[in-house]
């Protein structure tokens, strides 16, 4: 949002101080002067382009505007015949900067991703005067608007941040410039709008130029707007707009020509191509230019008025989308009727893809009817507290808020009216006596309130509260008056009062009195029998309030001893001299005060009934013992209802002198409130259930039951018309959809469920939970049939086929599971590893089946890959053809990232869900907004619908006719009209206050179901459902629509009252027949009738495999029989354990020795901080060489790139020079002067974190655990001689942080989410002093420089401070959680600051300081957008880096001084000095201990050194960030040049190393790369040829640094390139097969060869000799390179098959027996001798091996990282000039 002070517009030269010359800068001749035909000063740029001259804003490039404003006026006049530049410095919302150049000089448009180049065509030949044509002499003044954030959107397809410079180049003369959000039009002044009543907004007065009365403005000036009108709207030229008549349009766009001229964007190809910019035409009658906004507000009809509330009061989820958008003014909503859902169809306000989509001749159309849901019912109670529930004025309903909703509740037919139009939760209701107006309250955004007409259910009033957030809400009898007590900002106490008489009469609330008190208040009440007078109570207080002369006045009420109580409630009751207060308290007092006297009359205490048998030998006192604590009351005429925390409903007569009427609730009472005509008591717990009891019958009836926490999951039930669902409350319940009453009730105290599916035959529920197991309960007999522990980390997906016969599971460990569960006791079939998405969190969407049972889709092996199965046999069904895989065997497998080429970051894929069949297309939601369409055979794309949501969406369903497709994102859900096929129409819902975890239409297809903070019904109001033709639903064998039976809807459980004491018969809410978790009635029997049982950790020594699958190459199948085997039966005998690990009361337990405690496995926390090894099928060499000796052939020279995927992975001490960091599984020594390299070799797999002694004497490096090793590797290295001092291992999975204490004689290691331990480590010994076990993942840890016994971790929503004691160094911790005002988060990084205080940063961009001497957090700041994943502090700075690629360096000098002040403190002392915006997420840092100069790292593989001082950023190591695809070399042997997948072209000095050129190509990937020949007819032009995944072949000048071609040869991606030999001639390969003839000169491809159809084109291969010999390997390879002089082969393995992910096929190039190696090495195989030699070095298969030229340089390449080797002794001989054949 802008800021305030740029509205309406900002002068620049004005902001900027021109003419001073301090804030801006100049060059040249650049002078004030004056203009006559302006009457005022202008600048006069004299000095031509060449020379220099020139104005800049700002004075320096490091410094920005930050003008927001979306629109730039710049008003100039071109000098006579010569040129001028106007040159732009646009930032980016992603932070990236983009040069904008607009001039004269140039001829044609051209682009590159960070830089447009457009000609500007003004003044000279574009108008005529008096018959005369108009020269150059006789230039004009012009207005150019240009609107930034459409030229953004367009070209570069970014969103625009701000202005940053602007550079004004000779030779022109400028007036000023102007920033603006207003589309002004320069034709009008404010006079002549007003006069002509026109809707335009006219030009400001200081804008304007002069016209000379009766004369037309465009004979004298000329307005240019870019883009217009139509070049906005179409992707072709740039049209004009409106030129002047007279004008001549000079020069059309120039078409992509075939010569080498030709020009292109290398960033967007879908952007229009620009031309000349010409100038804007006069109409006939002035009117204004009509504006295309990006962000266009919807048509709103106003209800009532909110003059109180600012731009920004309305809830982005109010328009139906997800982009936050703030008005210029303030905003009225729309009047919402209570039954029918607050939508909005496409039309109205618009995200950025729906524009995007909305430029396209297809607009998107709502379908009908509009709206087409209408909420039906919901189920949940509370939200914000659980204190809200009213009897309405006849006691026929029930009003009570459930989140964001208001629902009223008829107790007789439980009917449903829902009111929705908040955006929170709704935190406090009042209804006055009338039952006329319905007052409600949100918490946030600050205690929006709602005025309803409760008749109608429409909202008369929307209006803003002085109170921050409200508690309390209260009317008067009349309704005129309506209280509300809440907190402001500063958290005092403020009570307001609002006349409400006029709401119903169309007027608005008006706000009589408001005032500030420093007591606690609980409760706030309107006396019933005069609405000036009020009552509060709260902490140790009693007052009574008076409204008089528009003041709030209070009085307290002397309570005596009673004055310590901590009172609760309050209500006016009869009394037989008038009217009464009661007041309850926690303490169990009743407290009577006569008000008129303000005096307690009575004072009464409940005590605890004494029972005989009891250890109390006496009955307690009134004033002895404790009492029952109180939460409620409420009175009648004759009674009082009472609600305690014991559970207890008690009805009391008014003189307590006995119970009247007690009932036993299964938690604490929150709220009782007495029905009018007192014959009912209405009651709430803080379980969420809502129920009343009944006086006359004694009868307790539940209305409803609620979960605690957010819903994560729900299947529906067919036969029955069931629900199931599991939430964060670690229950399963399952509700009758007919009634949606609550049915069972399964809770899991120790573990939480995650997934839940039904049987579809049988009464059976499945559920998984976050131990790994998954159970099967009967709904029948309430009790488990079955338990299984097939998997190692949280369930993340649950699945059971339609026909009932198989049930599949999958966790976040990467395992698949299949059961067979057609009979009573289901069991595993197999298990596979490996298989799933291990960075999956639960959803209902991750594992689906298709309508026929017949096939199985889920995500993975990893996050980018949707795999399609057989879900009977898992295997290929019969007739497929059958690749290679290293993994399990599939039908089909779809990599997502390349169906979404136009995000700007790699998609993956989010849910999944298969359309009814035929025909079987498989839906899949991607992380970039997408819903994509596939064919679930072939893997084709059938359809997209793209920008579904502004995020992605985690849960989608369609219905099973096709006629509807359900998507949720956020607090929104989207319904589309899912048979039209061009842009089809969707209406948006919104009512729920927390983000849909899940979606899913009901059995009967005619209602759906949304679940997330509360369950959600949705009755479908279209009409009824279609069967599509010969989908399953019109077969004979459909499933009927079904029907709940009698027995599924009964009731909840009536339970009758007694005639005697209190608790001899106690009316009790039914228990909805709750399963409890217990041991198995019986043990599992398998076929013939034997017991059986084994460990669940993994299958026993007697089960075996099964001959057809040992015949698999090597799956990762663990199969089980029938024999149950390997099944652990969950509490069966012989498992003792339980289901949860319960911490230590003082500290974590700790282990004692190096055997590791078992823990829990848990997902991967939602933080970038944690490390996460990348997926990786190869296994580690067997044996090979690290080229040390002098006898190796090969010797490694250099590593290139750094690993942006480690964590703290570079360390650097500046006083002994020693800098080091991590590529792959090697550790790099780099001489920073001059660039030498040491490599220190052993880690087996990737590194994940180096740390460095204080003296940089050792150097700790950890990588993770392999397929072959149980541990992590820990090495410890001597740094003077690099070599390995020690190895040590502890952890299991991966080491996420190291630290050395200040004394370098310890060593903490910690290990990541899936380890969960801490380890201490003695230096000396290099032995394992001790080690704890963590309950949940920890982020990072550091030792406290100034106190070698104390260390801290970060984690999730808490710090925890370690000491070590004993001599044994045991760890001692405790757990400081965060303050509430911080939120919940996660705690991602920390580092320690001046004694004794702790700088922590969060996931939320926040950093607070803590005081450890106090463990105490003081201070805390908003220092990011994003996560803060870096933190690091010397004397007073502080350095903070985050995965919004910020880096920041802080002031804060002064946090030592807050500590003192406590909740004084404040973060206004904290200031940034300075910013930094580098290429990717920060992962490391590390700084010289005066924090003026360090070295940062980042996800984009890029290192580099910072300086404070200059405020500089520059590249020191660069590398790719994904897969490298080619590695070429230049004929003259000096430069190579790379691709990859990241679509970079890279190119690189072969004496250097040194990166010199990178060509970058958004959202495409760089398959293939060619370099041309020396026999070009210009040897100095070179020119590298590359080819895309779009099927697109660019050519790049190295010595114009340019791209200079862009052909369009495939539809494919391209898979091979090569030049003739002459270079005249480009051979180009698809993975089709297809290979076409192209010109580079001419850019036509004038031949295609289809030879090779259907087949991946590898290798393209253009020679002037035949190949003479051939060479048999007797192995696989997926790369070969011979080096020149035919001496030497590089063999770069793939093993089994393909490397995932590589297009390129293997070849076997003899007939001989083939190994198939999976090993990381590079084998070198002498052609002479035919001895063979493998060399070790890199952490993945060698995918990629290239010999220089020279034939002493031997290039490898595994996945991003690039090793470069040289070839010693004799081997190196026989170079060529030329690059030898390459084979592969």
């Amino acid at each position: 949002m802008a800021k305030a002070w740029q509205r309406p517009f900002v002068n620049v030269f004005r902001h900027c101080r021109v003419g001073e010359w301090r804030r801006c800068s100049r060059e040249g001749d650049v002078a004030a002067v004056t203009d006559k035909s302006l009457r005022c000063a202008v600048y006069r740029i004299r000095d031509a382009p060449s020379a220099g001259g020139y104005i800049q804003l700002p004075g320096t490039s490091m410094q920005s505007l930050g003008l927001t404003g979306h629109y730039l006026y710049v008003l100039f006049r071109p000098l006579p015949g010569k040129h001028f530049i106007i040159q732009l410095d646009v930032a980016t919302k992603d932070g990236q900067v983009v040069r904008m150049s607009f001039s004269n000089l140039f001829k044609e448009f051209k682009s590159t991703a960070t830089w447009l180049q457009f000609p500007l065509i003004c003044g000279a030949g574009a108008a005529t005067k008096g018959g005369t044509r108009v020269g150059a002499s006789d230039a004009r003044w012009t207005c150019l608007q240009l609107d930034l954030r459409n030229i953004l959107l367009v070209y570069v397809n970014r969103r625009y941040g701000h202005l940053k410079s602007v550079k004004l180049c000779a030779s022109l003369l400028v007036k000023s410039l102007y920033t603006s959000d207003l589309c002004f039009d320069p034709t009008l002044t404010v006079a002549e709008a007003q006069r002509a009543r026109l809707r335009v907004t006219p030009v400001p007065r200081e804008m304007a130029f002069p016209v000379p009365e009766d004369e037309s403005w465009y004979d004298h000036y000329v307005h240019i707007r870019f883009p217009s009108d139509s070049s906005e709207a179409s992707p072709g030229p740039v049209q004009e707009s409106r030129s002047p008549p007279e004008a001549d349009f000079l020069g059309r766009v120039p078409r992509l020509l075939p010569h080498p001229g030709a020009s292109s964007s290398a960033a967007q190809d879908g952007a229009p191509s620009a031309g000349p910019i010409a100038p804007c035409q006069a109409p006939s009658v002035p009117r204004p230019l009509p504006e295309v906004s990006l962000f266009c507000e919807p048509s709103e009809v106003p209800t009532g008025s909110e003059p109180s509330a600012p731009a920004h009061a309305r809830h982005k989820h109010a328009a139906g989308n997800g982009d936050d958008v703030s008005a210029p003014k303030p905003t009225v909503e729309p009047a919402v009727r209570g039954d029918v859902a607050v939508h909005k169809p496409f039309g109205g306000k618009q995200s950025k893809q729906e524009v995007a989509l909305a430029k396209h001749p297809f607009q998107k159309r709502s379908f009908l009817p509009d709206p087409i849901l209408r909420l039906k019912g919901v189920v949940g109670f509370g939200g914000h507290s659980t204190k809200w529930a009213l009897w309405t004025k006849d006691g026929s309903a029930v009003v009570y808020p459930c989140h964001a909703v208001v629902v009223v509740l008829r107790t007789d037919t439980r009917e449903q009216r829902c009111l929705l139009g908040h955006t929170d939760k709704v935190s406090a209701l009042a209804l006055d006596g009338d039952n006329v107006l319905l007052a409600s309250a949100q918490a946030r955004p600050s205690s929006m309130l709602r005025l309803w007409d409760f008749g109608t259910g429409a909202c008369l009033s929307l209006f803003r509260s002085p109170a921050h957030t409200l508690c309390s809400l209260s009317f008067s009898r009349g309704g005129a008056l309506l209280c509300g007590v809440g907190k402001d900002r500063q958290g005092r106490t403020v009570v307001v009062a609002w006349g409400t008489a006029q709401v119903g009469r169309g007027g608005e609330p008006v706000l009589l009195a408001k005032t500030h008190t420093g007591v606690d208040i609980q409760a706030f009440e309107v006396a019933f029998f005069d609405e000036t007078r009020m009552a509060s109570c709260g902490q140790g207080s009693v007052r009574l309030w008076r409204l008089r002369g528009g003041q709030l006045r209070s009085c307290p009420v002397d309570l005596g001893e009673h004055r310590v109580l901590e009172l609760t409630d309050l209500a006016f009751g009869p009394a037989h001299d008038g009217h009464m207060l009661y007041v309850c308290g926690r303490s169990g007092h009743i407290l009577e005060i006569d008000h008129q006297h303000m005096a307690v009359r009575h004072a009464r205490r409940l005590l605890p009934v004494w029972t005989p048998g009891s250890p109390v030998s006496q009955k307690q006192t009134f004033g002895s013992g404790p009492g029952i604590s109180i939460s409620s009351l409420s009175t009648s005429q004759a009674t009082c209802a009472v609600g305690s925390e014991d559970g207890y409903l008690r009805l009391w007569p008014l003189d307590f002198s006995s119970v009247l009427l007690e009932a036993e609730h299964e938690g604490p009472v929150t709220w009782v409130r007495v029905s009018p005509d007192g014959l009912r008591v209405l009651s709430a717990t803080s379980l969420g259930h809502l129920g009343f009891l009944d006086v006359p019958s004694r009868e307790y009836r539940v209305l409803v039951r609620s979960h605690t926490a957010p819903v994560l999951a729900l299947a529906t039930e067919c036969s029955h018309g069931q629900l199931a669902t599991v939430s964060q409350d670690h229950t399963v319940r399952v509700w009758d959809l007919a009634t949606l009453q609550q049915l069972h009730d399964l809770r899991s105290p120790e573990e939480a469920p995650c997934t839940v599916a039904f049987h579809p035959t049988r009464p059976a529920l499945f559920c998984g939970f976050s131990s790994g197991a998954v159970r099967s309960f009967s709904l029948e007999s309430a009790e488990v049939l079955a338990a299984h522990r097939c998997h190692q980390g949280p369930v993340t997906g649950l699945a059971a086929s339609p026909d009932g016969s198989l049930l599949f599971s999958s966790c976040s460990s990467g395992t698949l599971a299949q059961y067979h569960c057609a009979a009573t006791q289901c069991r595993v079939l197999r298990v596979a590893a490996n298989v799933v998405c291990r960075d999956a969190h639960p959803t209902p969407n991750a594992l689906v089946l298709s309508g026929d049972s017949h096939l199985l889709a889920f995500v993975g092996p990893s996050k980018y890959v949707v795999t399609v199965m057989n879900a009977a046999s898992l295997e290929e069904p019969a007739g497929c053809a059958r690749q290679p895989l290293t993994a399990l065997p599939q039908l089909l497998r779809v990599d997502v990232r390349a169906l979404d080429l136009a995000s700007a970051r790699l998609a993956s894929a989010v849910a999944l869900c298969f359309g009814p069949g035929p025909p079987g297309h498989l839906l899949v939601s991607t992380s970039s907004s997408t819903v994509v369409v596939l064919d679930s055979t072939s893997g084709r794309v059938v359809r997209e619908l793209p920008a579904v949501h502004s995020g992605a969406c985690p849960s989608l369903a369609l219905s099973r006719d096709a006629r509807f497709l359900l998507t949720a994102a956020d607090r929104a859900i989207k319904l589309w009209d899912y048979p039209t096929q061009a842009c089809p129409g969707c209406q948006v819902y919104i009512g729920h206050s927390e983000p849909v975890r899940a979606v899913a239409f009901a059995p009967d297809q005619q209602r759906l179901l949304s679940v997330g903070d509360a369950i959600f019904l949705w009755d479908i109001l279209g009409p009824l459902e279609r069967s599509p033709p010969g989908s399953a639903g019109d077969s004979p064998g459909a499933p009927p629509t079904c029907e709940a039976s009698p027995d599924a809807r009964q009731l909840e459980d009536v339970v009758s009252g007694a005639h005697g004491l209190p608790r001899q018969q106690v009316p009790k809410p039914s228990q909805a027949s709750p399963l409890q978790l217990g041991v198995c009635a019986g043990l599992l029997r398998d076929d013939d009738g034997a017991f059986s049982w084994s460990d669940e950790e993994g299958p026993s020594e007697e089960s075996h495999i099964p001959e057809g699958l040992r015949q698999g190459s090597s799956l990762p199948v663990l199969v089980k029989e029938a024999s149950g085997a390997g099944d652990g039966v969950w509490g069966s005998p012989g498992d003792p354990r339980g289901l949860s690990m319960h911490p230590h009361p003082h500290g974590w337990p700790s282990a004692q020795g190096t055997r590791k405690a078992q823990v829990c496995p848990s997902a991967r926390p939602d933080c970038y901080k944690h490390f996460v090894a990348r997926y990786k099928t190869s296994s580690l060499p067997k044996s090979a060489s690290v080229s040390r000796g002098s006898a190796e052939r090969l010797l490694l020279k250099a590593v290139m790139g750094y690993n942006g995927n480690g964590r703290a992975n570079v360390v650097w001490k500046p006083d002994t020079g020693f800098f080091a960091y991590t590529s792959g599984c090697l550790v790099v020594v780099e001489d920073l002067h001059s660039g030498a390299q040491q490599h220190w070799l052993g880690h087996p797999e990737e590194i994940s974190t180096l740390a460095l002694s204080h003296d940089a004497q050792v150097l700790a490096s950890a990588s993770g655990c392999g397929s072959t090793a149980s541990c992590c590797q820990i090495r410890i290295w001597n740094v003077p001689g690099g070599s390995c001092r020690q190895l040590i291992s502890y952890h299991s999975t991966a080491v996420q942080a190291l630290a050395f204490s200040p004394d370098d004689e310890l060593l903490v290691t910690l290990g990541d989410y899936g380890d969960r331990t801490l380890a201490l480590w003695s230096m000396a010994t290099c032995e394992l002093l001790s080690a704890t076990c963590l309950p949940e993942p920890v982020h990072g840890v550091a030792f406290n420089p100034w106190d070698a016994g104390e260390l801290a971790c970060v984690g999730q929503c808490a710090v925890t401070l370690w000491l070590l004691r004993g001599p044994n160094a045991s760890l001692q911790g405790r757990r400081e959680p965060l303050p509430e005002e911080l939120g919940a988060g996660e705690l991602t990084s920390l580092c320690y600051g001046a004694a004794p205080l702790l700088y922590c940063g969060s996931n939320a961009g926040q950093v607070c300081v803590w005081d450890t001497s106090a463990s105490r957090c003081f201070l805390a700041w908003e220092a990011d957008d994003g996560e803060i994943g870096v933190l690091l502090c010397s004397g007073t700075r502080l350095v903070s880096g985050s995965n919004t690629r910020r880096l920041r360096l802080w002031a804060v000098g002064a946090v030592p001084e807050l500590r003192c002040k406590d909740s004084r403190a404040r973060s206004s002392s904290v200031f940034m000095e300075r910013e930094l915006t580098l290429d990717g997420a920060v992962v490391s840092a590390v700084f010289h201990d005066t924090m003026d100069m360090g070295v940062v790292g980042t996800t984009a593989g890029t290192l580099w050194y910072v300086s404070w001082v200059e405020g500089s950023s520059t590249r020191l190591i660069s590398g790719h960030r994904s897969k490298v695809n080619e590695v070429v070399f230049s004929p003259s042997a000096s430069h190579w040049a790379t691709c990859s997948d990241d679509g970079s072209v890279r190119v690189w000095s072969l004496a250097s190393m040194e990166l010199l050129i990178q060509f970058q190509v958004l959202n495409q990937s760089c398959l293939c790369l060619a370099w041309s020949p020396a026999s070009c007819a210009r040897p100095e032009q070179q020119q590298v040829a590359a080819g895309y995944s779009d099927g697109t072949l660019r050519v790049f000048s190295i010595s114009r640094i340019a791209m200079e071609l862009k052909m369009h040869p495939h539809r494919a991606a391209l898979t091979a390139i090569a030049y003739s030999a002459d270079g005249q001639t480009i051979l180009s390969g698809d993975k089709d097969g297809l290979v076409a003839v192209s010109r580079p000169r001419t850019g036509m491809t004038f031949r295609v060869l289809s030879d090779h159809r259907g087949a991946l084109i590898s290798t393209v291969q253009s020679r002037s000799k035949e190949v003479v010999e051939r060479i048999p390997l007797p192995f696989f390879a997926v790369s070969l390179s011979l080096s020149p002089g035919a001496r030497l082969v590089a063999v770069g393995f793939a093993g089994g098959g393909a490397g995932v992910g590589d297009p390129r096929p293997s070849a076997c190039l003899d007939a001989a027996p083939c190994h198939l190696p999976t090993e990381r090495v590079l084998r070198l195989v002498d052609c002479e001798s035919g001895t063979m030699q493998d060399f070790a070095g890199h952490d993945d298969l060698v995918q990629l091996c290239r010999f220089a030229p020279s034939a002493r340089l031997l290039f490898s390449a595994a996945h991003s990282e690039i090793l470069v080797w040289e070839v010693a002794g004799p081997w190196a001989a026989g170079g060529a000039s030329g690059s030898g054949p390459l084979l592969g």
